[in-house]
């Protein structure tokens, strides 16, 4: 019995089963089997899913970072005296927020989220935290398809919650965000509370987080800023000599100067995996526990303890964020790649917009058949028909966006046997 965790934790807004399994293990559970997990395997992580078949996707980074959140659960219980056999994060829990980080996350990476947000600008916008909490609550259903949503934990719930601002309380909202209609989630999940004063909506309110989710996002951190290096190092993105043009632009300290020295090692070594690998246990044992105050650490052990991380080893992991986006991400390879998903993924929008929005003279069925019924209801609202559109184009993994693409607009391309 792991005593960290209280029924509290383990609620449900409906009830569901239970069986040989704990709560979390189903939350886990339910995860890897649904469609939104598989459909990572097809979506960008670095570079457009398909274009090397040996590098990491949404998928492959997912599984990593399940992993590393995991090891981070074991190193705490093992190594940290709060901790012991029956009080402890539960890596399972840990587990299902790890891969379920980036199951909202649209076709071509970031590129694809920035536009989509974009071009819902007046329809509450597009986020891909917030799309996967939609998915977790709203798509993947539970067992014999019975409830709406997987019906996840609380917990569960909120170890995806990176962020808890919602569209209409941020000025300028360009990330970071929850869609308006997700404020039930946040009621469930805080039952009810309001927020403290101190707690504004935007940065301060984002960084409150659940135990489960801070290890969750510095997993993910811990990945991609190593293991998306070896992918950009592999690929050629990253040389000896890009590193050094960078750093003299850079205004670097004594730390990362250090940082940029033993990069020029590792890739005399050759050895990239191992090097990088032997980091990723570096950044798991960087992990400490504190304990803290707040609105909600009466209710839960989630909120009585919190992640810190070594400062060193923090900043050698923004260190390589900062070196990735520059040399890797803001290339002219990469930009012109995101421009041609923008292109693309802005002409199929346009289409399905003015078809089921904009009323035309002949409106013309180009969604599958239970879309359509959707958006035929009668009692349906531009904004919810939007969103519906907007779940369909950001559910697209690259290579079906593609295709798609191809057969609204080019003549060449399809027949009528095609499916949707």
């Amino acid at each position: 019995m792991n005593t960290f965790y209280k029924p509290f934790d383990y609620e449900c807004q409906q009830e569901r089963e239970s069986d040989y399994r704990t709560p979390f293990q189903q939350d886990r559970d339910r995860i890897i089997y649904s469609f939104a997990f598989r459909r990572l395997q097809a979506k960008t992580q670095v570079f457009l899913s398909g274009e090397y078949d040996f590098y990491r996707t949404r998928l492959t980074h997912s599984i990593e970072v399940a992993q590393i959140g995991r090891s981070i659960c074991n190193y705490l219980r093992k190594k940290k005296p709060v901790f012991s056999e029956n009080f402890y994060v539960d890596p399972d829990l840990v587990e299902a927020a790890c891969l379920s980080h980036d199951l909202g996350h649209p076709p071509f990476g970031h590129a694809g989220e920035s536009l989509l947000n974009h071009l819902m600008k007046r329809f509450s916008g597009f986020e891909g935290n917030a799309q996967s909490l939609r998915i977790i609550t709203e798509a993947i259903s539970s067992r014999g398809g019975k409830n709406r949503g997987m019906v996840p934990t609380r917990a569960f719930v909120d170890s995806i919650l990176k962020y808890k601002t919602l569209y209409s309380q941020m000025e300028n909202p360009e990330n970071h965000f929850l869609y308006n209609d997700q404020k039930k989630y946040l009621d469930f999940v805080f039952n009810k509370r309001p927020f403290p004063a101190e707690l504004t909506p935007g940065k301060s309110l984002n960084k409150f987080r659940s135990i489960e989710c801070e290890i969750m996002d510095w997993a993910d951190d811990t990945s991609y800023s190593l293991n998306d290096m070896v992918d950009s190092i592999k690929a050629g993105f990253l040389t000896r000599f890009k590193i050094e043009k960078w750093a003299a632009d850079q205004k670097l300290n004594a730390n990362e100067s250090r940082f940029v020295d033993g990069l020029f090692d590792i890739l005399r070594s050759g050895n990239f995996d191992a090097a990088f690998s032997q980091k990723i246990g570096h950044f798991i044992q960087a992990c400490g526990i504190e304990k803290r105050q707040n609105f909600m650490s009466d209710l839960t052990n989630r909120y009585r303890y919190k992640l810190v991380i070594d400062p060193m080893i923090l900043q050698e992991c923004e260190l390589y964020k900062r070196l990735s986006l520059d040399v890797v991400f803001n290339s002219p390879q990469l930009k012109q790649l995101v421009f041609k998903g923008h292109f693309m993924l802005r002409r199929i929008f346009d289409v399905l917009v003015n078809n089921y929005i904009q009323t035309p003279q002949i409106k013309l069925l180009l969604l599958p058949k239970d879309l359509e019924d959707a958006l035929d209801a009668e009692d349906i609202q531009d904004e919810k028909k939007a969103r519906i559109i907007c779940d369909y184009i950001a559910g697209m993994t690259d290579r079906f966006a593609i295709r798609i693409y191809k057969r609204l607009f080019d003549p060449d391309f399809g027949s009528i046997v095609d499916l949707i």
